[in-house]
């Protein structure tokens, strides 16, 4: 079923990519930039790899917590679907929400927020070694007995839903607002205003955000800035996909400290023993006062 999604999804992204060049043609917007979406490609391939590579073992530790831990399973195929649906989209928002807020995790989803620009190119820049972890988070689904493809399925069916929040031409979408992320709420995510910061990390819905503290709304008066808070000088592939770790030992070698140097692992990114730099919550803080 992944594979018939793959052939439907390919030349229906390429239409939109398509129609968001010509839009900014139309418009004199400058939505891309050649090395940019290069690098947007080149991530997405890669991410594909890994996904490949780690598919099966995936899928096997899924069948041992089946087998061995689990609690119930819905049998009702109706309900089953309807259920893995929110219980994926549940488990998505913390693997989201960890990969913002625990820098080893930040080091290899910055890729996807590396880009300057706001595109549907920039939907597929992934995080392109996150297949070696994401199936974790989604294990507690197998306590469930929800089987190991339909979580992929359900994960890639919203994935291309997710394609479509990467854009600056569509405006807010009224009621959905309320409960879908959307265009809107995705640029706030986006974004390096310091408002901004690790906010909104649904997958498909806002509801998760409300509930956990991490939603903000996209204002007329802070218009996004896309990319890092401090943006890469050099766009080499290998800079944009392993910059990050770099940042991580240099910072470790700066204090001897042996519990620093792991809390520069999992601290929050901008986290320092100094206080040189700063986590999103400080800047904010620091920024209220």
């Amino acid at each position: 079923m992944e594979e018939i999604l793959i052939y439907i999804t390919i030349p229906v992204y390429l239409f939109f990519i398509g129609l968001e060049l010509y839009l900014g043609h139309l418009h004199k917007k400058v939505y891309y930039n050649k090395k940019d979406s290069l690098n947007s490609l080149l991530l997405g391939l890669g991410g594909a790899a890994f996904d490949l590579l780690m598919k099966g073992f995936g899928v096997l530790i899924f069948f041992f917590v089946i087998e061995h831990w689990q609690i119930a399973k819905i049998e009702n195929i109706y309900w089953y679907w309807i259920a893995l649906f929110f219980v994926q989209d549940f488990l998505f928002y913390w693997l989201h929400r960890t990969e913002h807020t625990v820098r080893v995790f930040w080091a290899v989803h910055v890729n996807h927020h590396s880009s300057e620009k706001y595109n549907f190119l920039v939907a597929l820049r992934s995080s392109m070694i996150q297949p070696l972890y994401r199936y974790l988070f989604f294990l507690p689904a197998a306590f469930f007995g929800f089987e190991p493809m339909d979580v992929m399925l359900m994960y890639a069916i919203n994935q291309i839903y997710q394609f479509f929040l990467h854009t600056e031409t569509v405006g807010r979408l009224g009621f959905l607002e309320k409960f879908m992320v959307t265009p809107s709420h995705h640029r706030v995510h986006h974004a390096s205003n310091i408002k901004y910061l690790d906010k909104n990390m649904g997958q498909v819905l806002i509801i998760w955000d409300k509930l956990f503290g991490t939603f903000q709304e996209e204002e007329e008066k802070d218009i996004p800035t896309y990319g890092l808070t401090t943006n890469l000088k050099n766009q080499n592939f290998f800079t944009v996909w392993l910059h990050e770790w770099g940042s991580i030992g240099k910072d470790m070698s700066r204090d001897k400290n042996i519990g620093d140097k792991i809390k520069y692992l999992f601290n929050p990114p901008g986290w320092s023993h100094d206080g040189s730099t700063k986590t999103a919550k400080e800047l904010r803080k620091e920024k209220e006062s």
